[in-house]
């Protein structure tokens, strides 16, 4: 069974729906309040809108039958504050919500929304937002609050009135364009979002913007000739626009690499001072391997981002060094890195990561290891720790290694099973298997199971023979997270590797190829499945797409033993000689090898 990477997770955040908030910071309201007899309810409330909003409201109405008193006002103003502090955001913004009803104050309504949208309060956020939104109609806020909410509960329809209000104020407008696919990238109905962004765009024909957002909603419904077609007509309203240009090679690329290319580079010739283009352009040369064609694009990206307005070299330095180390120029990388290190780069640290990473890559240990060592406390340290734990696994011992992360202080619980996933990772990689199991077990036994936790699980259950574990641990992941391509990837590879329930195998894989498209490894698992099945065709073609897409060492085994079993014995040799010249140790190219000799 072959693991999918994990990218690193060193952060986890609070998510706030709708709005960044911490409710309940300042105290001080309350001891001001409890002043009940000194303070007249508009003036309660007054002081209530400021904390909220930042300014003193003025729609705060009472008649004495909407509240018995203006004590009455302060007790339940005091007890949602109470109620929040106590963490019972439920109940605070359920309080807030009926003085808001009663008072008809926007200040109270906007602070029923968010704390009810902080503490993820579906029942309570949508009444609130709207009762924010009509009490206060001139709120930008709160009608882009309202509006978030309507989207993301499917309703675009809805949306749509509030949504044609970014567009009344001609000065506006364009950007109100920009932003719209912002708002409605979290509907999971891309067809009806370009027929509703179709429809506000509608009066604006001479609006490039609009064109704009008409083919990013287009791209987004998997519609390219809707998309060309918008793109084209932005660019004879704004010619020379980046921006559209940037879509456009997008939208090309998928059709075809080359296409996007040539479209690039026929800008550029117009366009030379476009370094975004030029940018992309570099960054499409890697991404097909065209490495010298990219490095001749690198000076020219460096010396137009000094010069430009934008006064980005640091980070443009930055970038360039990344599609160094992309197309394995590791010195380069190195120089490019300290370049941005010395124009001052923001973010030092990733940058020291970066620079070790590509010592690594020229066996420059110490040197990474210095590096590495670097970091500071915050964001980037957990990453370095891991990184060099694996250094030191890797050029030392796994016992190192891990007392390395054992000293690592501070973790919240996801970074703890982040290092716990890294240690059983380096265990397995000594080929100290039950360990890695049984660091792993006790994981999920003592703490909050994630998905990829378990993922990990099912793996070294696998490899210790525990394949009925394996098995349950991965269909419980799977259940846990329906959209975890990794694990369908998993278990359907295991199938097939072990020559059984072949049929479940292939449903499997392509699942996972429909949440992943064009994975190298899972067009591997499901060439592997179809040669179990005897669908030799059918496994050359996603082995070949797979290998053409990364030549990795079990990928070319994979399609060698293919070929030779199709009788192509001159092609099966010369994939199996490159992949070793590459990777002579791994150990599934070795064993096909001898497997197949002649």
């Amino acid at each position: 069974m072959r693991p999918m990477p994990q990218r690193l997770r060193t952060n986890v955040k609070v998510k706030n729906s709708l709005f960044s908030y911490t409710p309940f910071r300042n105290t001080s309201l309350i001891s001001a309040c409890l002043l009940a007899s000194a303070l007249s309810l508009s003036s309660c409330a007054a002081v209530t809108g400021a904390n909220a909003t930042g300014k003193t409201s003025t729609s705060s109405q009472k008649s004495s039958g909407q509240l018995n008193s203006e004590a009455d006002f302060v007790y339940k103003y005091l007890a949602a504050e109470v109620a929040g502090q106590r963490g019972e955001l439920a109940t605070s913004s359920a309080i807030f919500y009926d003085l808001a009803n009663t008072t008809k104050d926007a200040s109270l309504a906007e602070r029923a929304a968010k704390v009810a949208a902080y503490g993820n309060v579906p029942s309570l956020t949508i009444p609130a937002i709207k009762l924010w939104s009509e009490l206060d109609p001139n709120s930008t806020e709160a009608q882009q609050a309202m509006t978030e909410v309507l989207i993301a509960s499917g309703r675009l329809n809805e949306a749509k009135p509030h949504l044609e209000k970014l567009f009344v104020k001609e000065e506006t407008r364009a950007g109100g364009f920009l932003y719209l696919n912002n708002l409605l990238n979290k509907s999971a109905d891309k067809a009806g979002v370009l027929r509703l962004v179709q429809s506000l765009a509608e009066p604006y024909p001479q609006l490039a913007e609009a064109q704009f957002a008409i083919a990013q909603s287009a791209m987004a419904a998997k519609q390219n000739k809707v998309a060309m077609n918008a793109l084209n007509k932005a660019e004879a309203l704004k010619p020379g626009w980046s921006v559209a240009a940037l879509l456009k090679g997008q939208v090309l690329f998928e059709e075809s690499p080359k296409a996007a290319i040539d479209f690039y580079r026929e800008f550029l010739n117009q366009h030379p001072e476009a370094n975004e283009i030029r940018l992309n352009l570099a960054r499409l040369l890697v991404n097909q391997k065209q490495y010298a064609a990219a490095k001749s694009e690198f000076p020219l990206i460096l010396q137009y981002a000094k010069d430009g307005a934008d006064k980005n070299s640091a980070e443009v330095s930055a970038v360039v060094g990344l599609l160094s180390f992309q197309s394995a120029d590791y010195a380069a990388a190195e120089s490019y890195f300290q370049q941005a290190l010395s124009m001052g780069f923001k973010d030092a640290d990733q940058i020291y990561i970066y620079l070790a990473q590509s010592a690594e890559k020229q066996n420059h240990n110490d040197v990474a290891t210095t590096w590495y060592n670097k970091v500071q406390p915050g964001q980037h340290q957990l990453e370095a720790k891991i990184s060099l734990a694996n250094l030191i696994a890797r050029t030392q011992s796994a016992d190192k290694a891990i007392e390395l992360l054992d000293a690592v202080d501070d973790l919240t619980t996801p970074q703890q099973i982040i290092v716990i996933q890294t240690q059983a990772s380096i265990l397995a990689k000594a080929k100290r298997d039950k360990e890695a199991f049984d660091l792993l077990d006790k994981a999920v036994k003592n703490l909050p199971n994630t998905p990829e936790l378990v993922y990990d699980y099912a793996l070294a259950a696998e490899r210790i023979q525990k394949l009925d574990l394996m098995e349950a641990e991965l269909r419980r992941t799977i259940a846990a997270n329906p959209n975890f391509a990794a694990a369908y990837n998993a278990l359907g590879y295991s199938f097939a590797d072990r020559n059984i329930k072949l049929n479940e195998a292939i449903q499997l894989i392509e699942k996972a190829l429909s949440l992943s498209p064009n994975d190298h490894y899972m067009l591997d698992s499901l060439g592997w499945a179809h040669y179990r099945k005897g669908n030799l065709d059918k496994a050359i073609k996603y082995l070949q797409q797979a290998y053409n897409t990364n030549p990795d060492p079990e990928i070319a085994a994979h399609l060698g033993e293919v070929l030779w079993q199709k009788g192509k014995h001159d092609e099966a040799k010369k994939i199996w000689g490159d992949a070793l010249i590459a990777d002579p140790a791994n150990e599934v190219l070795i064993k096909t090898t001898n497997k197949f000799k002649s």
